[in-house]
Order: structure tokens, then C-alpha cells, then sequence
């Protein structure tokens, strides 16, 4: 008997595979499940497609209801909320489809990190901006002559001077971002509620920079109105500030940005 027990200790059964092919192995389903999954990603005219959808619905809305103020006072407070709201209903509605961007300042801005292909890019920005301008002539249409479509053009006050106006489109911009990068980005970040945090992102700046210089935040809701009423008028500070401030937030979130670790096959 303890001949035999010795036996059992000194013989453990072999494993399947031995160490090396059961490595191969793992490697082998990795790479099969890696050739699959580009199959089930969305293709460029499908995120192309997103962006044109999300942007539409974030300029309908925010500057519809810029619109409805002039004859139905809705308050800044009202603005900023279907700003807002209208920006986490296209993040939720196609959002997963192609990141949900909806702003050439937050494209260019996490392509600079190199978290969009540059590929993408021009497609994207291309989209935005025509997208925006349709919402835009869509609203003038709907609204005849009833209110001017100039309210939707982005101005800052006559006490503001184009540095301030410049410095204020830099910093809400950089807020936006930055909580996009926090909650959108990063694989520590909440993405359940991603949606609803850049929403009221957008609520809060819009809130504090509103009556100051309209809040843009993003070229396409300044150029788009811009084209389809002509006027063009301080249009540099809506292009520059908010895409110097969408990119210092993406620089400076790199530098909180903490690496995903790997997992325990990978460093087999």
C-alpha cells in the first residue's frame, strides 16, 4: 500500500498539453478571436454616418432652442439644459458607433494622442461641419421669417475683448474635454454614465459663458450658422480657442492617464 501511494505522489498525471503548446494554444485563440473582431467593428461609413447624425441633433436642438428664446424666453438656464440634454442623447444614441465626437475640436483634439486614427480625421470634421450647417438651414426654413437666424450666430459681448473671448472658449473647452477624456476614455472611467457627465459638462459652461460669448465649444455649432446667415464676424475665435483648448486637455489628461494592466496570459 504505501508502495503504491508512493507511486501516486512521485506520478502526477500529465497535463493535456504541456506548458509550451498550451501557451501556443492560448496564443493560437487570441489571434482567432482578434481576426474576428474587426468583422463586428463599425466601418468608416457607418462612423461617418454617427458623426453626421449626433452633430445634426446637437445643433437642431442647441440652437432651436436658441431660436424659441427669442419669442418664448427660455432663459439661459433652458439653454444650457437642451444644450446639454441634446448632446447626451446623441452620445447615447450613436455614440458607441463612432465615439461620439460631434465636434471637430474633440476629433482633432484626441487624434493629436493618437486615441482616433488620423485617417479618420478629415472625415469626421468633414462631417461635422456639413451636418452642422444643414441643422442650421433646416431651422431657417422650419422658422420662415418668424425669428432672424442670426440669434444662432456665436458673438461674444461688446465689453470682451478677442483675448478674453479667446481665453474663455480655451478654458470651457478644455472642461468639456477633459471630462470626455475622463469618463469616455479612459478604461478607468465610468462609461455607463459617460453620456450623462459630458452632458452636463456642457450645461454647466454653457451656464457661465453663455451671455458672454455664447458658449460654442465646438467650430461646427460656430461655422455653421455662420454659413448660412453670412456672417462671419470674429469667426477666428470660435475655430482657434476651442481647438487649442480641447488639445491642451487631451495633452494634459495624458499625463493623468494611467495604463491598463495586462493580463495574466499576456505575460505568459
Amino acid at each position: 500500500m504505501a508502495d503504491s501511494l508512493t507511486v501516486m505522489v512521485d506520478s502526477p498525471p500529465k497535463p493535456e498539453f504541456p506548458p509550451e503548446k498550451a501557451h501556443r494554444q492560448r496564443k493560437s485563440n487570441q489571434d482567432q478571436i482578434a481576426t474576428h473582431e474587426p468583422e463586428h467593428s463599425p466601418s468608416t461609413i457607418q462612423k461617418a454616418i454617427a458623426e453626421f447624425v449626433g452633430t445634426y441633433i446637437l445643433i437642431f436642438a442647441g440652437c432651436g432652442a436658441a431660436l424659441i428664446n427669442e419669442t418664448l424666453p427660455l432663459t439661459i438656464v433652458g439653454i444650457a439644459m437642451v444644450a446639454g440634454l441634446a448632446l447626451t442623447v446623441a452620445i447615447y444614441s450613436v455614440g458607441h458607433v463612432s465615439g461620439g465626437h460631434f465636434n471637430p475640436a474633440v476629433t482633432i483634439a484626441l487624434a493629436t494622442v493618437r486615441k482616433i486614427q488620423l485617417k479618420l480625421v478629415p472625415i469626421y470634421v468633414l462631417c461635422q461641419f456639413m451636418s452642422a450647417t444643414l441643422a442650421i438651414f433646416t431651422l431657417k426654413v422650419l422658422y420662415h421669417d418668424k425669428v432672424d437666424i442670426g440669434v444662432t450666430v456665436t458673438q461674444f459681448t461688446s465689453s470682451t475683448s478677442h483675448l478674453e473671448a479667446l481665453v474663455w472658449e480655451f478654458i470651457i473647452t478644455s472642461i468639456l474635454v477633459l471630462t470626455i477624456c475622463g469618463v469616455a476614455t479612459d478604461h478607468r472611467g465610468s462609461k455607463d454614465l459617460a453620456g450623462a457627465a459630458i452632458g452636463i459638462s456642457v450645461l454647466i459652461n454653457v451656464i457661465i459663458a453663455g451671455p458672454i460669448t455664447g458658449a460654442s465649444m465646438n467650430p461646427a455649432r460656430s461655422l455653421g450658422p455662420a454659413i448660412v446667415s453670412g456672417v462671419y464676424k470674429n469667426i477666428w475665435v470660435y475655430l482657434i480657442g476651442p481647438t487649442l483648448g480641447a488639445i491642451f486637455a487631451t495633452v494634459l489628461y495624458k499625463f493623468l492617464r494611467v495604463s491598463k494592466p495586462a493580463k495574466p496570459e499576456d505575460r505568459t
